[in-house]
């Protein structure tokens, strides 16, 4: 889809398709009064007669009509005005996209970003509107024998507005759909496609796409490092485990690195500790962190901002195999700290924990990881909010604040200490599962405690990450809350000092033939 804004007359505006909002009580944005009083109020006499009641989502086409320069003008219903907010504003952009397309035209034009949302300007409306768009024209058919195919696609859209940052809006949402959309493929793809080698090419292809070095380690240099925990996840499997890590370097070269670590499951059977087998194809989308961080990282370099990023993927699958870890194993962490393993479907936790220590060596300013980490997650906050918790309360105010400028919200959990007592072990340093009750929050004093040299913020996206049952698909979320913060942090970088490079341990494990036991792809 090809982008535009557009800052004229919108009776002028010639296109295939304008799409004017008109409310509920018949009221219309003043793009469309303006339009509709060049066309000899042919919109108000429509809405009088009752062909088009307004309620969010109707449509109504009429002809373009003297006065108009429009071949068509496209009624579309926004429902009430005083409850006309974020997410009306962002169904009533998918369903512009939705009926124009099903008119057949090849170019578009939305002249309803004049509509008041609450507290939230042109530019915002302009981003959400890119998001939206490409949001419901998005479609996963990679692996169908046969795709359908537009007659005739819908290849241009406009949006209609005079704010001053709007050109810069569009730009921040073409970068941020765009993430969004090679997280969504990613996680969309099925395990026998989408393994930990695949993601390791993907992050290899990105950094030639943008000119940032990549590295991939493979199960031997992991050993070396002492990744016990990542590998004890990985032993169950065929599939060779890669640990992978991006450099982009956008920032003053001794600018220390904002840190992303993705949990990379590919596939997540529970281990031995089975999961029920309804529904456990959603558990492609355990690697949605992975995904979010690589999606994250497009859209920076997208945006060419000024900032070191390090994007680390912790990639594995989670398999009940005869080597497979089992309850009661006891294993050391690469921090040296040990793990009673009372539950080997709480792999993520492992795999992290092993990244959050590696991640050290690159003196970050700050720490975000990215997990679908806990069903207790989506009991607590439901697909609506991402759960947040962190060491740095200015860290934890930084997310919220990306989370509401982008409307992709998060919600904060305590992060206490008593919480820690649930972890406690007789036999290993901690447990990795806490019990029944706040599991979310257990999992995260788990991760704390391999976090606490720098500044750290975890992201529970277990519930927002992806949708199950007839709308099953990823969402891309949380690509636009890391990509706000990235961007609320180019714009007040501050230099400072990055003590420690990264040693070069190429990526030699992409070059190694897999093992004939492998099946990567």
């Amino acid at each position: 889809m090809e982008f535009s804004i557009k800052n004229q007359a919108p009776e002028k505006l010639k296109t295939d398709c304008l799409v004017l909002g008109v409310y509920e009580d018949g009221g219309l944005t003043e793009s469309g009064k303006a339009v509709d009083k060049a066309c000899g109020h042919a919109i108000a006499k429509a809405v009088k007669s009752g062909d088009l009641t307004g309620k969010a989502g109707t449509t109504l086409l009429l002809a373009g009509g003297e006065g108009v320069a429009a071949a068509r003008l496209l009624l579309l219903g926004l429902g009430k005005a005083a409850e006309f907010n974020e997410k009306a504003y962002r169904a009533a952009i998918a369903a512009a996209v939705a009926a124009a397309k099903g008119t057949g035209s090849k170019d578009a034009v939305i002249a309803f970003c004049d509509a008041p949302v609450k507290a939230r300007d042109g530019a915002w409306q302009v981003r959400q509107a890119v998001i939206a768009a490409e949001e419901s024209l998005y479609k996963f058919d990679q692996l169908k024998s046969k795709k359908d195919k537009d007659a005739r696609p819908l290849g241009k859209l406009a949006f209609l507005s005079g704010d001053e940052a709007a050109a810069q809006a569009l730009v921040e949402g073409k970068a941020i759909a765009e993430g969004q959309k090679l997280m969504k493929d990613l996680a969309n793809l099925p395990s026998n496609h989408c393994t930990p080698t695949y993601l390791a090419k993907q992050a290899v292809a990105l950094g030639k796409e943008f000119g940032f070095k990549v590295d991939v380690l493979d199960r031997a240099d992991m050993k070396k490092l002492g990744m016990n925990t990542l590998l004890a996840v990985a032993q169950g499997s065929h599939e060779p485990p890669k640990f992978i890590i991006c450099h982009y370097k956008g920032g003053a070269k001794d600018a220390r690195p904002v840190v992303l670590v993705g949990k990379g499951v590919t596939f997540d059977t529970g281990g031995i500790s089975l999961k029920p087998a309804p529904d456990m194809d959603e558990m492609k989308y355990d690697m949605s962190g992975a995904a979010s961080v690589l999606g994250t990282l497009k859209s920076a370099a997208k945006l060419k901002l000024p900032l070191n990023i390090v994007g680390v993927v912790a990639a594995t699958e989670n398999m009940p195999g005869g080597s497979a870890i089992k309850p009661g194993d006891i294993v050391t962490s690469m921090s040296g700290q040990t793990v009673e393993i009372l539950n080997t479907d709480a792999e993520g936790r492992l795999i992290l924990c092993d990244a959050l220590t590696y991640v050290e060596r690159f003196n970050p300013e700050v720490v975000v990881d990215v997990a679908t980490l806990t069903g207790a997650c989506v009991v607590a906050l439901g697909n609506v909010a991402t759960g947040l918790l962190a060491n740095d309360d200015a860290l934890a105010a930084e997310l919220l604040t990306a989370g509401q400028a982008s409307y992709d919200r998060a919600w904060q959990l305590p992060l206490w200490d008593d919480y820690q007592e649930l972890l406690k072990s007789p036999f290993a340093d901690m447990a990795n599962i806490g019990g029944r009750w706040g599991g979310t929050i257990t999992a995260a004093c788990f991760l704390a405690r391999y976090a606490e040299k720098y500044k750290w913020a975890h992201l529970d996206i277990a519930g927002t990450s992806y949708r199950g049952n007839a709308q099953k698909g990823s969402t891309g979320r949380p690509v636009p809350l890391l990509t706000h913060f990235l961007m609320q942090r180019a714009a007040a970088a501050k230099p400072a000092k990055m003590v420690k490079a990264v040693p070069k341990i190429a990526a030699k494990a992409l070059a190694k033939p897999t093992p004939k036991s492998g099946k990567a792809k």
